[in-house]
């Protein structure tokens, strides 16, 4: 009887070490398969974001150089308000000397106008 429970521990601590080795024998070939299985079904999706994250770095870079072309005129705009005043005084002096000029042209037609004087005839 400890005759065939020695038989039956010593396959039991074979199978278990048969076991065991074939396991350490084909684990990196799995794990491999496993890593290329992986990688073969996540590539096409990390392709389409890395396109999609592209297209979005373009469209941010023309935004992006909109605002400071926008920010630059903003700037340009308020360092011309010195321009702008002078011109201001300019139309303002050009309405005033117009009006001076009509005024006066309206007093010397006054003058201008003749006297109707009655003419007898001889």
């Amino acid at each position: 009887m400890e005759d065939q429970e020695m038989q039956l521990k010593v396959k039991r601590v074979t199978d278990k070490f048969t076991e065991s080795m074939y396991v350490l024998a084909n684990e990196p070939s799995i794990a491999l398969y496993r890593l290329q299985e992986h990688v073969r079904r996540s590539l096409p999706e990390l392709a389409q974001h890395k396109t999609d994250m592209q297209s979005w770095e373009e469209q941010s870079q023309g935004a992006i150089y909109t605002v400071e072309y926008a920010c630059s005129a903003v700037k340009s705009m308020t360092n011309s308000s010195l321009y702008f005043k002078n011109i201001d005084g300019l139309l303002r002096q050009a309405i005033s000397l117009k009006e001076q000029i009509s005024s006066s042209q309206g007093r010397s037609a006054v003058n201008d106008t003749p006297t109707h004087t009655s003419v007898t005839p001889p």
